[in-house]
């Protein structure tokens, strides 16, 4: 089974404050032309993106540059859903994190700096987030400093709280891109 967890990309998704905007524009069409083509513009972190170590470290590896086995495998879902404030360490499960790729379900909750120290100390491969954003500026730093990719602004996570699965989401293969929109999925 296949679960879907990516955002659709329309002009009414709504982008990160101070995001460009998304437009969709008709190119050509069956009638006129002889087929169907649509404009396309929007900022690398619109709609389910992944995050680049480039998008706040210096020297940091572009998205074209990361290799492609951070985009998938085993992965969990924590469901933080249900507190208030930063995401903390307690509220992760005692579990075995390395090499593992961890989404929360946030409820639009971001994860504290501490937390994410603790995700690069547990060895994870990549972690992510239904929210907008996985947290401020320092937990980017401490996440993509570690060449650790942040998925943002996923979709149907709570499906897959308690389930084993692998995630996979590959991004376009952007020159010196800081983040890319992805296509991410579930397979239970």
């Amino acid at each position: 089974m296949i679960v879907d967890l990516t955002k659709t990309l329309s002009e009414e998704l709504e982008v990160f404050p101070g995001d460009p905007e998304i437009k969709i524009k008709e190119w050509t069409s069956l009638e006129k032309e002889g087929y169907y083509m649509n404009l396309l513009c929007f900022g690398e972190h619109s709609g389910t993106h992944v995050d680049a170590p480039a998008h706040f470290i210096k020297g940091g590896k572009a998205v074209d540059g990361l290799p492609l086995e951070k985009f998938f495998g085993r992965a969990i879902v924590v469901d933080v859903s249900n507190g208030q404030g930063e995401v903390i360490i307690k509220e992760v499960p005692k579990t075995d994190l390395e090499g593992k790729i961890v989404l929360f379900y946030s409820g639009g909750r971001e994860l504290s700096v501490e937390l994410a120290e603790f995700l690069v100390n547990a060895g994870i491969k990549a972690v992510g987030t239904d929210g907008m954003s996985i947290g401020n500026e320092e937990v980017h730093r401490v996440l993509l400093s570690a060449e650790i990719p942040i998925f943002e602004n996923l979709a149907n996570l709570e499906k897959l709280i308690g389930k084993n699965f692998t995630f996979i989401a590959f991004p376009l293969k952007i020159e010196n891109g800081s983040g890319s929109p992805v296509r991410a999925v579930a397979l239970l």
